[in-house]
Order: C-alpha cells, then structure tokens, then sequence
C-alpha cells in the first residue's frame, strides 16, 4: 500500500510516555498496576448512579490540576483540557525533550484524538444555565467546549506551531493521532510530534447515553473491578473511564542527534471504515481484516512476526468474539498472544488507545506481555491466548494495537523495537 507523499526513509520513534489514567499519573504507575494485576474500575463516585443499569467506572480521584497549572490557568482549562495538556507535560518530561512558550519551535506539532472532547464540561454548564441563565455560566465555555481545545491548548503551552490537529474518531481516535504524528514526520512536515486522547466523559448524561443503549457492563456484584472481562464467556459490555495519554513520536535522525532515549519505533497503520452499522461489526469482518492487513503491509512485517496484540476488546459479546475471530483470518494456525488491557483502565472511550499505544510500547521495552484480568470462563468463541490475568515474560519485536470504535472506524497500528 502506497502513502502518496510519504518518505519512508524518514522513520518515527517514541521517545516519551505521559499516561494519566484511573490506576494512577505517569507510566510507572501505569506499568505497576499492569504487573500487579491492579485495576482501576469502582462504583461509580462522579454522581449518583441509581437510575442507570451500568454502576461502575474507572475515575481519577487523585487529579490535582494544581500539580500541573497555576490558577489563572486552570480558568481556561476543563478537566477534559487540564488531562490533554498535563499529560502532554509529563510525555516531554519523561523524553527531555526541551520547550518553551517564549521560544515556539516550527518543527514540533500536535496530533491528539477525542470522542466526546469538553462534553462534562459542557454538562454542567447547560444545568447552570438552566438553573440560572447566562449570567450563571462560566463565561470562558466557548474556549473549553470544543474537541480541538485539546491540541491548542498544548500548543499554547508549549510553543508548538508545528502540524495541530485533534481528530474525533470514536474509541479509535488515539490511534488515528499516532498514526497522523507518523505521517507528518515521514511527510517531513515535523520532526517531532505529540501524538495522543484524552477523554473526560463521566458526568450523568453522557454516562446514561451509553446505559441507553446496553453497550456498558451491567454487572453490580463484587468486585465491581469485575464489571470488565474482557474475552470471558460473562462478559457483559465495557466500562466507561476517563484519562488521556501522550506520546512524543520524534523523527529517528532528530531522537539519535540529542541522545533520547527510544521506547519503540511506529512502523506502520491502518484505518478503515466498515459502512455498516453504528455499533455492531460487520458480520465477518472484512473491514477489520483489512485494516490489521494493511497495517502489516506498512509496517513491512508478516503476520508470523507479530509477538503481541494489544486488542480492542471492549468486553461485549458481540465486539470480542468479532476481533477474535479477525485476528483468526489474519494470523492463521498460530495467532501471537493477545490481550485485552481495558480491565485495567477502563474505557476513557478516544483516550484508550493511546494509553494501549503507551502498554504497547512498556512491553516491548520490559519485554513482558500485559495480561487480560478477570478472567475465568473460556468462551468457544474466543479461542485465543489472551495471557489470562497475569503479565508473562515474553520476546517482543512486533506489536500490534487495534482500536474499533462507534461508526465502524476501524484503526490499527504497529510497533517495533527499537534499532
């Protein structure tokens, strides 16, 4: 598969990690959860959850937006902004990668992902405004309310005046921003990028729309960390989460000249659209297929040189018997180990895939596969090695990381180690 424009001689590596999730801020925090079998998921805390069948979410209750702004920040900033630009801080602090907003640079640009952007925010806005009309609203609402706040805001920040965008494409826009921060670089229109999602969903109405349609976990028993089994036969459907990652994708050259230390190179992607149904696959599914195929034809692996998937795997029925038997037509006889991590994050919705993109590039790194929690019962359906419920040692060269999302938008991307 041709990239018209693209110069493949230019590659992309990650360099930095900045992964604000519900099991904690920053990577290790990320990283120990994953190796202690910790997750994030709890009754849901936000607000009150009673008239919803879906009871648990997986929050971040140890956010101090004071960690990371000064106050006459912070009054630009929604919550939903406040993950976006903080865990952008924390990718560029863990690559040294060095800014300033007093010295913008024109070779560094933003691509970051969303579903749902400053919606929360927007939430309760529109309850002040009906309980006491314009003058009750926060009057910086136009400058919060929208998804592209994120990438502009972490321009603003930072001095980036390179490429800006923030797609919105469902659970898969994290990594559609990857795969956007790849195509800059090899399009030599950036040497370095900083590629993520952010989410902050968890407000009443917005949760309820999902309960609406029976696409969240209706488990209520104990542990409510049980609400998400991803691949097992209970499953029930996905938890809605919040968070963000970001990651710094720097062009190879520019990372080897300045001595930076490199997680992982992005090798190649994917993206595909099943022209099908809101939420349900495509019966046989064509589209994913395509999109992992492609993905490996870019990245110029087989199939038999994947070590690892990070999977969607959302934890309904319908979307992980789907992937498995994707990732079945694509692997053949032998498919590599997956896994389904959303057991232990949540699912920040266009968040998740990048922080799957930072779990990616930490098991190539430590060498170790994310395991799948909560797993108990096998399901006929997804007869695969989803290294159940405790990470395993592994040799890790090649990785791939599917995101499915609402509208059938299909994206994958691939990881190699670095060399």
């Amino acid at each position: 598969m041709s990239r018209t424009g693209c110069q493949k001689n230019r590659r992309a590596v990650i360099t930095g990690l900045g992964p604000i999730t519900a099991v904690g801020i920053g990577k290790a925090a990320l990283w120990s959860a994953l190796l202690e079998g910790r997750s994030g998921i709890r009754p849901v805390s936000f607000f009150d959850a009673a008239p919803y069948h879906a009871k648990n979410s997986a929050e971040i209750r140890d956010w101090n937006p004071k960690d990371f702004f000064q106050p006459h920040r912070l009054k630009r900033l929604d919550r939903y902004a406040q993950f976006s630009v903080a865990s952008a801080l924390l990718a560029l602090e863990d690559s040294g990668l060095p800014w300033s907003a007093q010295k913008p640079q024109d070779r560094v640009g933003v691509s970051f992902g969303t579903a749902l952007g400053g919606i929360a925010n927007a939430e309760k806005e529109h309850a002040a405004f009906l309980s006491g009309g314009p003058k009750a609203v926060t009057q910086t609402l136009a400058l919060t309310v929208f998804g592209g706040s994120a990438h502009s805001n972490i321009a603003m920040e930072c001095g980036f005046r390179g490429p800006g965008t923030t797609n919105s494409n469902s659970c898969s826009s994290g990594v559609v921003a990857v795969a956007d921060a790849l195509r800059f670089i090899r399009e030599d229109r950036a040497d370095v990028v900083i590629a993520g999602g952010a989410e902050a969903p968890l407000c009443p109405l917005t949760f309820g729309a999902f309960d609406f349609i029976k696409t969240m976990s209706r488990w209520n028993g104990s542990p409510p960390e049980f609400a998400c089994r991803p691949f097992d036969l209970s499953r029930q459907g996905f938890v809605m989460g919040e968070g963000a990652a970001s990651l710094v994708i720097e062009e190879y050259e520019h990372a080897l000249r300045r001595g930076a230390h490199i997680y992982a190179e992005v090798l190649g992607w994917g993206l595909s659209n099943e022209a099908y149904h809101m939420t349900s696959p495509l019966p046989g599914g064509a589209s994913v297929i395509r999109c992992m195929n492609e993905t490996l034809e870019d990245a110029a692996i087989t199939p038999a040189q994947v070590d690892y998937v990070n999977a969607h795997a959302s934890g309904t029925q319908m979307n992980d018997s789907n992937e498995s038997a994707c990732i079945s037509a694509v692997f053949g006889s032998a498919p590599p180990p997956i896994s389904g991590t959303k057991a232990i994050t949540g699912h920040p919705l266009g968040a998740t895939a990048a922080i799957e993109t930072v779990l990616c590039a930490l098991a190539i790194q430590h060498q170790i596969l994310p395991p799948t929690l909560h797993f108990a019962t096998p399901d006929p359906a997804c007869p695969l090695d989803i290294v159940p419920n405790v990470a395993r040692p592994a040799k890790i060269r090649y990785v791939l990381n599917n995101a499915f999302g609402f509208g059938g938008i299909n994206a994958c991307i691939a990881l190699g180690a670095p060399s």
